[in-house]
């Protein structure tokens, strides 16, 4: 078969396949994620803003898409790199074949690719600058693609969250998803929280309302003032792209200025979770690799339990920076790194996993509730 698709590396090297979806050519960072499902969550996390992420299952594609699996209204990933190409969807909740849903949203496929090298490659060398490019005739210009991905500017310092947050505040009452009446809606909510929208999945949000929350979400670049105006009984601060030291120069002064000015219960995920912790006087770093999976076993410290997590995110806190009163209370069982901490006399905390995808499947919901729990205690 021809190829069609071509997927270039900053160091030279070049990855031939067959291309589905959009058509074009796009630049991005390149990670692999290693979960066995949820390719279109994952393609729709904001967290994924300037990556292509290659899967290192192969059976991606197959179950097709359908609406009520978005994590935002629109694909956030640039691409994504896969073993085998798709087939025919074979599933009763399929609306359309992830193919045709690429081609629609613009985002680019490539299929037929030895996703192991690549992985072996990503780990060893770190994540690359890449170029990726689909052409029905199979005519690239490798030299121009290559260029194209060494002049990719990555990721580091990079502020990511102001291109996927909301561009006004809005209110969110839809809880999770339940057989067999699917999506309900919060009727009863008994806490008012301000959720700061760095790039939230829809999924967090429907699980702070099943927790009993009235949720109003507010862009990333919110005051201290903007939260405060809606009298919240919590803070809580998403996930998101990017380098956390970026997105700080604006949300770390509101943190502080919130924690100043309240004892309210504040709770953060992912980039939530750095932005807590720079806020609190830590550092971040970018990683090797990242985490991005569904299979992660993160231990509670103070607990001995061990979690099955899902993660996505190529920086993490330091766990060596946190200052005293901070105490670290999760860590990632792959390699030691930060994965949680809480404030010593206060109801704030937060995690770098994402509890409310379901990889354990329930293994860490009770974040959600010990957030509603603080709220409680606080009234």
């Amino acid at each position: 078969m021809t190829a069609t698709a071509c997927l270039a590396l900053a160091d030279g090297t070049v990855f031939y396949g067959h291309g589905f979806g959009a058509t074009g050519q796009t630049v991005a960072e390149l990670c692999f994620n290693t979960a066995m499902t949820g390719y279109q969550e994952i393609m729709t996390d904001p967290s994924y803003a300037g990556q292509v992420v290659t899967f290192t299952f192969p059976h991606v594609g197959n179950t097709g898409v359908n609406p009520e699996d978005d994590e935002t209204a629109d694909p956030v990933a640039a691409g994504l790199v896969v073993k085998w190409d798709p087939t025919t969807p074979s599933n009763w909740r399929a609306a359309e074949p992830l193919q045709a849903w690429l081609a629609r949203r613009g985002r680019i496929g490539i299929g037929g690719v030895d996703t192991r090298r690549l992985t072996r490659a990503i780990r060893q060398q770190g994540a690359p600058h890449i170029a990726l490019a689909h052409d029905p005739d199979g005519a690239f210009d490798l030299e121009a693609l290559v260029a194209s991905a060494r002049g990719f500017s990555g990721l580091e310092g990079v502020d990511l969250a102001k291109d996927v947050t909301c561009a006004q505040s809005y209110r969110w009452d839809e809880k999770r998803w339940a057989w067999p009446e699917g999506y309900t809606t919060q009727e009863a909510a008994q806490h008012k929280v301000v959720a700061i929208d760095y790039g939230a999945k829809r999924n967090i949000l429907r699980c702070l309302a099943s927790a009993g929350c009235d949720v109003t979400v507010l862009p990333a670049t919110a005051t201290a003032a903007d939260v405060m105006a809606h009298a919240p009984d919590g803070l809580f601060l998403s996930n998101g792209p990017g380098d956390p030291a970026a997105t700080g120069v604006y949300a770390v002064p509101m943190i502080n200025d919130i924690m100043e000015q309240s004892d309210m219960p504040i709770f953060g995920i992912c980039l939530g979770h750095q932005m807590l912790a720079l806020a609190l006087g830590a550092q971040t770093v970018k990683m090797n690799h990242g985490h991005h999976g569904a299979n992660h076993p993160v231990k509670d410290i103070e607990t001995g339990k061990v979690e099955i997590t899902s993660m996505n995110h190529g920086f993490t806190v330091d766990g060596q920076s946190l200052p005293e009163g901070v105490i670290e209370t999760h860590i990632s069982l792959f390699d030691g790194s930060n994965c949680g901490i809480r404030v010593a006399d206060r109801p704030v905390f937060s995690v770098q996993y994402h509890p409310e995808a379901s990889p354990g499947p329930q293994d860490s919901y009770y974040l959600f509730e010990r957030f509603a729990a603080a709220m409680v205690n606080q009234s």
